[in-house]
């Protein structure tokens, strides 16, 4: 079967007619940091933006790599007959079949022509590296897995200028009961020799395994699901059932217990029904509650299908005292008590009751989105929640016909995202379309809540007639400014992040923690704890396991080129064992300028 059709037009122009174009603005957006919005794909430009943030490399393609990865999974299995038969499909072409995991590690990789093979070597495109956008960049797999969406990526489109040969086309593949993304079905080949097809057929492959996942998979979920209705249905208390790939929890479960309990309790339930027995455990949880864990295994002829378990707490939690570890009483996914983030929970509260427009503002990674979500899901758990990003928006005439789209069509909240990333032109665009309706929407009775998402303005954005619209404004505030909540925060994303398992923080890396400044907030310290899952899966986070940049205090966002320096210094001080004298002459600095240096970024290494 061929890949490439010329009956079949290209869904973006294409890729290899605009070479030269691409090759242009790649170029262009590494020297000067800026993106032609007519001339790259919007997937691709957002790509380009994150790969900058991660300081992805991208003259080089330097990956870590991991020794024996897992080949003992359901996706591997059910992938197997499925990449045998598409091996045999397109035998005659150059084109390669890999199969990765959640987090972009090789697992297979199938591939007849020895000529793409031999280069697929050179840019470790092979069994046991990495190939996720923080390490490489824009790229079919990494760009797939951060997108959630199948994703091709076209020669000069990849932010490594050594994979500008290639053209990889990337699908997620799903549990098909949670719906998590177990990893990824990539098909790579020249990028001369790439078409429409290649993602499609990515698409299908990808259908194709998930399909075999649902028949391997799909006894022992049901026969799990089973046994956790029926135990939902003879017991009012909490419950809750997991194996390996899911976690099913009733609502007294979410709201009773703290994500900190929830996971002592996921840990202890699984290493209980390890040996396939009825047990019962008592467990001390960190809210200081005691809890009676009844552990029921569920087994099927295939084996071992996970467990139900019943939980009776004998002392109630009461809810998150201040410093303890518990979710928002009244809003659903947030964690969080100190006093100027309940603030914000409650201001935002007091507007959506009132049926008030409002703009969410503060830093980048705050928690803006996740806070209006949370408030609207409180109030209206079925309701349409519908977010439209001015930042990824081609054209400001292509956001404003979105907008006007969802307000002539649509109920429920909408939230207008980087409002302050608008030109001028279309910022008072966009206030015309909203006085507008706001005055027809009160004339007909109709009830629609919108707000807007932007960063602390000084009123040189000319957003003036645009905010009038918005009658309230909520400050978010930085995560430095409510640290203490910190000891809610990691446990609750750690229990988030896939094969986190029942990892926890030792209080000495807690401490690491709340010294660091985080200037991207709660999006850098959400992607730090990514970081460490990628190397410890399980047991206890300790200081030696967090990344470089928690060692430092620099209250401010470095540049690409300063955090990798900062970096350095903070690799040679660790192996010169913080002998800032031996760590000096490592890099071939002076004595004065690593003292400089540490000073500036405001390092700090245990002793």
């Amino acid at each position: 079967m061929a890949l490439r059709n010329s009956d079949v037009p290209d869904p973006d122009p294409t890729p290899l007619a605009r070479a030269d174009v691409l090759a242009a603005a790649r170029e262009q957006f590494l020297t000067a940091g800026a993106v032609d919005a007519d001339k790259v794909r919007e997937t691709i430009a957002a790509s380009w933006w994150r790969s900058r943030s991660w300081n992805v490399a991208a003259d080089r393609v330097q990956l870590p790599y991991v020794k024996d990865p897992n080949l003992e999974t359901p996706l591997v299995h059910s992938a197997a007959p499925v990449l045998q038969r598409l091996q045999e499909q397109v035998g005659d072409e150059a084109v390669s079949i890999i199969l990765t995991d959640v987090h972009g590690v090789i697992l297979h990789r199938r591939t007849d022509d020895r000529a793409l093979e031999r280069h697929l070597d050179q840019v470790q495109l092979a069994p046991g590296f990495s190939y996720a956008e923080q390490f490489v960049g824009t790229n079919g797999i990494g760009t797939a897995l951060e997108g959630g969406r199948a994703t091709g990526v076209f020669g000069h489109e990849h932010y490594a200028e050594n994979l500008e040969d290639l053209a990889c086309a990337g699908a997620p593949v799903r549990h098909p009961v949670s719906g998590k993304v177990l990893g990824v079905l990539d098909l790579t080949c020249w990028s001369r020799d790439a078409g429409p097809l290649l993602l499609a057929l990515a698409k299908t492959t990808a259908e194709h395994i998930e399909r075999e996942l649902t028949t391997l998979a799909g006894l022992r979920e049901f026969a799990l699901l089973q046994e956790y209705l029926r135990a939902c249905r003879r017991s009012s208390g909490i419950v809750f059932a997991l194996n390996n790939d899911v976690v099913m929890m009733n609502d007294h479960a979410r709201q009773s217990l703290a994500p900190g309990d929830q996971a002592v309790l996921l840990g202890t339930a699984a290493e209980a029904m390890w040996g396939g027995k009825r047990a019962s455990v008592e467990v001390d949880l960190p809210s200081g509650a005691k809890a009676r864990m009844f552990c029921a295994p569920v087994a099927t002829d295939s084996g071992l299908a996970g467990g139900v378990v019943r939980v009776r707490l004998a002392e109630p939690a009461q809810g998150p005292p201040s410093g303890s570890t518990g979710t928002h009483p009244l809003l659903p996914g947030l964690v969080g008590s100190g006093a100027l983030w309940q603030r914000a929970c409650d201001d935002v509260r007091a507007h959506y009751r009132s049926g008030e427009w409002i703009t969410v503002q503060g830093e980048p990674g705050v928690g803006k989105l996740a806070l209006l979500q949370a408030v609207y899901r409180h109030h209206d758990p079925a309701g349409r929640f519908q977010v439209l990003d001015a930042a990824e928006a081609a054209r400001p005439s292509d956001f404003l016909a979105r907008v006007r789209r969802e307000l002539d069509e649509h109920e429920g909240a909408l939230v207008l995202r980087h409002v302050d990333r608008l030109a001028p032109a279309g910022a008072q665009a966009l206030a015309g379309l909203l006085h507008r309706y706001g005055r027809a929407a009160e004339r007909d009775g109709r009830r629609r809540w919108v707000a807007a998402t932007h960063h602390r303005l000084d009123g040189s954005q000319g957003l003036a007639d645009l905010l009038r619209a918005f009658p309230g404004t909520v400050e978010v505030p930085p995560l430095r400014h409510h640290i203490e909540d910190l000891r809610e925060l990691v446990p609750y994303l750690l229990l988030q992040l896939p094969s986190a398992g029942t990892l926890t923080c030792a209080p000495a890396t807690l401490q690491v923690l709340m010294r660091t400044a985080w200037p991207g907030n709660v999006a850098q310290l959400r992607q730090v704890l990514r970081t460490v899952v990628r190397s410890r899966r399980s047991g206890v986070i300790e200081p030696g396991d967090l990344p470089p940049q928690c060692r430092a205090v620099t209250r401010r966002v470095l540049s690409p080129l300063e955090a990798l320096e900062r970096d350095a210094i903070v690799r040679a001080l660790i192996d010169a064992r913080g002998r800032k004298n031996e760590a000096a002459r490592a890099l071939g600095m002076s004595r004065a300028t690593i003292y400089r240096k540490i000073r500036e970024y405001g390092i700090d290494l245990p002793r």
